[in-house]
């Protein structure tokens, strides 16, 4: 673990280097800062509960953005070879990469803190539903980012690997959409397990439900797995 922690800082301070992570970071705040505000004038409220829902949509487009080069990048430039070379797993190489984004998203959500201190000043917001609606934002986005991790692991080229996460967050997030009112019983309950917008609900109304939590829990070991056997079989080729 020691060496995906040494990865995962080297990592970040690339994150904070680039400054496409900056034109991210800047877009990601204008969109969250403009949901806020709209929502705030709509509603008269002094609640994050319709702002959290709004952000599932940025992440799925700032998420892809964030992983795409993770791996990619190593293997078109060649550099997966020396990490796989070295003497560090595989699993260390896919997890440090992994912590190294999901640190970044930290960083973002945590800029965002100042919605709930402005509200405190206008109102009385509940904090029970703004606590477990950040919790939920950052599984989601932990989930998101895992998931773009797969993808990168299994393109050099950064575009595709965008477009790779990007298609698979959406079918995610769209997946019970189809069977609304039209499927009932084993089927449905599935679907809507699956669908990662289904597990959200729950947090935004302040109510911390475990097995929403160990579903996203799963959803980042399942497709960082995936992502590592990706990367492994690269050792061999």
């Amino acid at each position: 673990m020691r060496n995906s922690l040494i990865i995962a800082q080297k990592e970040l301070g690339t994150y904070f280097a680039s400054p496409l992570a900056y034109v991210i970071t800047a877009v990601f705040l204008l969109v969250s800062g403009f949901f806020f505000s709209r929502l705030i004038q709509i509603t008269g409220e002094a609640s994050l509960r319709y702002w959290f829902g709004n952000m599932i949509i940025v992440l799925l487009l700032v998420s892809p953005f964030l992983t795409m080069r993770l791996l990619a990048e190593e293997q078109r430039m060649g550099t997966i070879e020396l990490l796989l070379t070295s003497p560090v797993r595989d699993w260390e190489v896919v997890v440090g990469k992994y912590l190294g984004a999901l640190g970044f998203m930290l960083f973002m959500f945590a800029l965002t803190l100042f919605y709930p201190l402005l509200l405190s000043r206008l109102g009385s917001p509940d904090w029970g539903p703004v606590a477990g609606g950040y919790l939920g934002i950052i599984l989601y986005g932990a989930a998101a980012l895992a998931i773009g991790v797969f993808a990168s692991s299994l393109s050099q080229n950064q575009i595709v690997t965008a477009f790779v996460s990007f298609a698979i967050l959406l079918i995610l997030y769209l997946l019970n959409a189809g069977i609304t009112g039209t499927q009932t019983g084993v089927i449905a309950n599935v679907v809507e397990y699956l669908t990662m917008g289904a597990h959200f609900d729950d947090f935004v109304r302040g109510v911390i439900d475990t097995q929403h939590i160990v579903y996203y829990l799963i959803m980042v070991v399942l497709f960082l797995f995936m992502a590592t056997r990706i990367v492994e079989s690269k050792r061999w080729r």
